[in-house]
């Protein structure tokens, strides 16, 4: 069983996005991307797909998790290959994704599932999972 340990600054983040807020920006529209701007769209076993634009991972990158950078391919792997998914207790919309990357540290990749489509909201690294309902075991 995968350790719960409470976040403040994960909690806060889910606040902004039941209110439909990240950073300061509204959440539609953020999976909407040129062809040239997408950055990855890969499918969930939930059996929906997250986009991520360049232009939205270099604000992970660069403002929310910088420790992300260069990690593109973890997030990739952990939406489609999670250990473990759980529902936000604040906004049934919002799925977080678990991958084991080492000695007790996870990828944690946030998605929003709005109007059929899917889009990643934030990823980093973690040593606990969040509360929240579990919904898909491996």
């Amino acid at each position: 069983m995968i350790p719960v340990r409470y976040h403040q600054a994960a909690e806060d983040e889910l606040q902004s996005l039941a209110k439909g807020t990240v950073l300061g920006a509204t959440i539609e529209g953020m999976g909407d991307a040129s062809e040239s701007d997408l950055l990855f769209e890969v499918p969930t076993p939930l059996g929906f797909r997250v986009r991520a634009t360049r232009a939205y991972w270099e604000i992970i990158i660069c403002i929310k998790h910088p420790v992300m950078a260069g990690r593109e391919l973890e997030v990739k792997a952990t939406l489609e290959h999670p250990e473990e998914i759980r529902q936000s207790r604040i906004d049934s919309d919002v799925y977080l994704f678990y991958r084991a990357e080492h000695d007790s540290r996870w990828v944690c990749a946030v998605t929003k599932h709005l109007n059929e489509e899917g889009f990643l909201i934030t990823a980093y690294p973690t040593d606990a999972i969040k509360e929240g309902t579990t919904i898909w075991p491996k």
